[in-house]
Parts: C-alpha cells; structure tokens; sequence
C-alpha cells in the first residue's frame, strides 16, 4: 500500500500573483524606426552636453604657482629630520594677468603622493574621528602610539601626513603697498563630513578630555589647538584636517585650502595685477621626487575646469551617432534586398 506524504499546508506560499509566479508578462517589440529615434536621441543629447560641458570648463581661470624649487633651501632643511621644529619660510612673487571675477578658491596641489595605497587608507580610526571613542586606535597600525606607548589622537597614517604648509595670499596696491588677501577657512568640506563623520567629543575641556595622549609624530601641535580662535573649527571637526582625510584616487590631486572672501578690494573678484605668496614650508616632498603648487581657480555651474566629464559626454555621443548612422545604413540596405526579391 502506497504511503501518501503529508504536507505541510501552513507553508505554502499564498495564492496571489506575486508569490505565485502568475504576473502578467510584457515584451517589448520596438520597431526600427524606433530603436533609431532612441539612438539618435541619446547620440544627439549627449554630444550636445559635452560641448557645453567642455565650453564652460574653458570659461573657468585658473594659475598654478609651483613653489618645490622656489623654497629649495625650506626643502632642504624640512627634509632633515633633526630640523623638524625650525620654521622655514619663503615668498613667491608672480603676476596675475586677468582679473578673476566672481568666488576664488586657493587649492594645494601635491604631485607623486599615493593616497590611494590600500594599508595607507585603512590606517585610521572612524570611531575616532567620530568622537565616540576617542582612545579607539584599533585600525591605525602603525600610528597607533607613541614611542612611550602614549595613545596618538588622532591615529594613523593619513593623520600622521597632513598637509601643513601655511600659505598666505597678498596683494600689491602698487610699488609701495602690500595688503593680505582676505581668506575664509571654512566651507570647504562636505556637509557629511563635517556634521556627521567627523565630531568631536562631547566636553566643554578639551585640554582634560586629551589628557594622556599625545599629538601625531608629524604634527606642530595637538587636534585640540588647530584653530583656537575658532571653537567651531577646533579639533576633529577642523576643516583642513577634514579635507586631508578625504583621500584621493589619483597620485596628483589637488585639495581646497581656502575661499576668498569678498570684501573691499575683492567684492568683485581677484583684480589683476602682483601678487605674492608666502610660505610656510613644513610639508617635506622632495624624499619621494614629488612636487607641490598653489592653484587659484574659479568654478563654473558644473565645478571646476576640468576636461574629463565634457570629453567623456563627446566621445560617447559621437559613438552613438555613429553607431546610429551604422545601424541605419544597414536597416536601409536590408529594407531595399527584401523589395528586391518581392
């Protein structure tokens, strides 16, 4: 006698048309005529944005002024350890031909450092940086503490190699007089990055709350002394330290230092004219042959100047097109045979 099997009726999916697999199904069956409207279109769409996108990315000006050879003797001397803690400064004369109008931003560019190295970008603590736990150096090896066996705040590698060149921007009124170029240090990170990555801990005495650490191997002074003038713009939430440990995807990058501020002599924009640079040389590059500049930059509606986005949208609209054209040539040939042979 055949033994029936008894199931379990509880499990069995619901008799909807979801569960049970009985959805009505839709193909598509586009025409020729159709397929071509779309790939001339998107063909004719894209080429059109990169050629705005390229026209407004050459609207934008930009001078770079390289100062690794300029400061040589700074290099020298920032290159030797023991000489760590001596300042060194140097000035950059140059000329700026045309006035840059509207928002300026200074940037600084560093060329030959690989922040994208897989051991170099983990070496930091989120949770850290956070403000949640500020003794948290799990993940920082090999910046986890000191030679003393003293805690680093922050800790890690990117930490360790800040970006800490000064950099200060005047303007020649004339022969005899020299004003400083105003400069906002603030919005210049990510909303994200400011207000919800990066925290500090929750303590009216930061000088207490630190007490037991010690400052990174690198670093002039400790997270809580960044910018005492600024409560708002001290400690982990201090936007040049934010903008550092954002890091780059390729060995030459340049990173935001500051926004002008339009005032006075600068409502308008950087006139034109003499300018100088003066540099506080800390960030040592010549031990891995690279080199470092100041860039002053205007952005357009899409960003800066760059040529990728604009060149990416010609290239793909001029394919499609061409592929349009291809695929035309061969729906009419195809077309004329079968009349043919009618």
């Amino acid at each position: 006698m055949e033994v029936i099997p008894q199931y379990d009726l509880s499990r069995l999916p619901e008799n909807t048309a979801l569960k049970q697999q009985t959805l009505p199904t839709q193909q598509l069956n586009l025409s020729a005529s159709v397929v071509l409207s779309i790939f001339f279109t998107t063909g004719g769409f894209c080429l059109s944005m990169g050629i705005i996108l390229l026209i407004s990315a050459k609207s934008t000006k930009e001078i770079e002024i390289n100062y690794t050879n300029t400061c040589a003797n700074c290099a020298q001397l920032r290159e030797n350890s023991s000489n760590f803690d001596k300042a060194c400064n140097c000035s950059l004369p140059f000329y700026l031909p045309e006035k840059m109008e509207g928002d300026v931003y200074m940037y600084y560019k560093l060329y030959g450092f690989y922040q994208n190295l897989y051991r170099y970008i983990l070496s930091r603590s989120n949770i850290q940086l956070a403000g949640k736990d500020i003794w948290d150096t799990t993940y920082c090896s090999p910046f986890q503490v000191s030679y003393n066996d003293t805690p680093i705040i922050p800790c890690g590698a990117i930490a360790n190699s800040i970006f800490n060149d000064t950099i200060t921007l005047s303007y020649s009124v004339n022969s005899s007089t020299q004003i400083e170029v105003p400069m906002l240090k603030s919005g210049l990170t990510w909303w994200t990055d400011k207000y919800v990555k990066f925290r500090n801990p929750r303590s009216s005495n930061f000088t207490s709350t630190f007490a037991g650490s010690t400052k990174p191997l690198h670093w002039a002074k400790p997270i809580y002394e960044l910018d005492l003038d600024d409560p708002g713009n001290n400690g982990f939430i201090n936007e040049d330290f934010i903008v550092w440990m954002r890091t780059a995807a390729f060995p030459t990058f340049k990173k935001l230092y500051r926004r002008l501020n339009r005032v006075d002599s600068f409502a308008e924009g950087l006139p034109a004219g003499n300018y100088s640079l003066s540099v506080s040389y800390n960030f040592p590059v010549t031990m891995f042959k690279g080199k470092k500049s100041v860039v002053l930059s205007t952005l357009t509606w899409i960003g800066g100047g760059g040529l990728f986005l604009g060149l990416t949208y010609t290239v793909t609209g001029a394919l499609t097109l061409l592929a349009s054209f291809i695929i035309l040539t061969i729906h009419l040939t195809m077309k004329r045979s079968k009349l043919c042979f009618q």
